[in-house]
């Protein structure tokens, strides 16, 4: 039988290599191949090539996917998140977050984002709903006080 190869593209002798390769390799076979490829990438290339990657990843995901997108695959990860850790991880995490924030913040940051929120709430929210918390509020540091009793 003629080899055909002479007459196949560059891309049409890929294209079938790779094909034959997947029929033939198992899942631990591309792993491996991965991670010496990362390997040897990482050797190769400093921080500012993988931000650079990263950047030109995220603004391609941007502009091919929605809010909606954005929202599942945080869902997912949180959930995900959650069956793998306890309330112990989050705690320390919030702890992490809130002193690196504290760091990196001064008060008018702290004062700005209250004014955001407040006005936000403001917006989302009705006289009733305040008179709600307050009174929740207020029962809940009578409680507290007559507990120090």
């Amino acid at each position: 039988m003629a080899n055909n190869n002479d007459n196949m593209s560059r891309e049409e002798r890929g294209r079938k290599g790779g094909e034959t390769t997947a029929r033939n390799q198992d899942k631990e076979f591309f792993q491996e191949i991965g991670r010496k490829g990362g390997e040897a990438t990482a050797e190769n290339h400093d921080k500012e090539f993988y931000q650079e990657i990263g950047r030109k990843g995220g603004e391609a995901t941007a502009e091919s996917h929605d809010k909606e997108f954005y929202q599942e695959i945080g869902r997912k990860g949180g959930e995900a998140t959650a069956e793998s850790h306890d309330r112990d991880f989050y705690e320390e995490i919030g702890r992490k977050g809130g002193e690196a924030t504290a760091e990196n913040h001064d008060k008018e940051f702290y004062q700005e984002i209250g004014r955001k929120g407040g006005e936000a709430t403001a917006e989302n929210h009705d006289r009733d709903f305040y008179e709600d918390i307050g009174r929740k509020g207020g029962k809940s540091n009578r409680d507290n006080n007559r507990d120090d009793d």
